[in-house]
């Protein structure tokens, strides 16, 4: 793919844009340092003026509503520059309505630019438009399948017996083993005790009421709530 070349009509002002969602990442070459320095090397290759670089640091992605992104808009809105320079368009956002969204508010026209080093995109072309919208489509492919997969396996380990957090689930202990699921009886005794009352058609605070009368307490020994027992009927699917 060849590199974006020079505007000619006029020149180009940019405000950078990088993130972080977690110290982890400077260990694959994105930290805060490592995005600025691309975006000044890119700025001076360019001939493109960096008017400022904005930071939102240990912020996800998932939404468009952080507080160094939205300056960042501001500022491209009141034409105190033309040009959005990020490092990766994954800094910029990882969701393909959110991409869509800051293409039809921002750089579906001549006024505003979107650069993005890495992906080699520049939306002043069709081109660069055409890379975008198939960048953010892979990307919000790749993040639903890790997603997928994580739900698979998660659902393994249930069938497995072994937990899936560092909570057992409401009727299990965890073995000596660390891992392995092993049944609790008074807690398996409780829901059967739910499901029974479920059966007799039972509200749910008539249930709590119940429970109460049976003896039945939560784990730390106190009463039993209804927002608990709703807590426990979705887990043991009982409705």
């Amino acid at each position: 793919m060849s590199r974006p070349t020079k505007p000619t009509t006029k020149s180009t002002t940019a405000i950078g844009y990088i993130r972080v969602s977690t110290d982890k990442q400077a260990d694959h070459g994105i930290s805060l340092e490592a995005q600025q320095a691309k975006l000044t090397a890119y700025a001076q290759l360019y001939d493109i003026e960096l008017v400022d670089v904005i930071v939102d640091a240990g912020v996800s992605a998932k939404t468009l509503d952080r507080p160094g992104l939205q300056r960042a808009l501001g500022m491209l809105r009141r034409g105190q520059a033309n040009a959005l320079l990020v490092a990766k368009l994954d800094r910029l956002t990882r969701n393909v309505k959110d991409l869509g969204a800051l293409v039809e508010d921002y750089f579906s026209s001549a006024n505003i630019t979107l650069l993005s080093v890495a992906d080699n995109i520049d939306t002043r072309t069709a081109a660069g438009r055409l890379v975008l919208n198939v960048l953010g489509s892979v990307a919000q492919w790749e993040r639903e399948t890790i997603s997928e997969r994580t739900a698979e396996a998660l659902a393994h380990k249930r069938e497995q017996g072994q937990r899936t957090s560092l909570h057992a689930p409401y009727g299990f202990q965890i073995a000596e083993d660390g891992k392995t699921l092993v049944p609790d009886g008074t807690e398996q005794a409780l829901v059967c005790s739910i499901r029974e009352a479920r059966s007799l058609g039972l509200s749910q605070r008539a249930i709590v009421t119940d429970l109460g009368r049976q003896g039945f307490r939560t784990r730390k020994g106190t009463p039993l709530s209804l927002m608990q027992v709703q807590r426990i009927m979705q887990h043991a699917q009982i409705v």
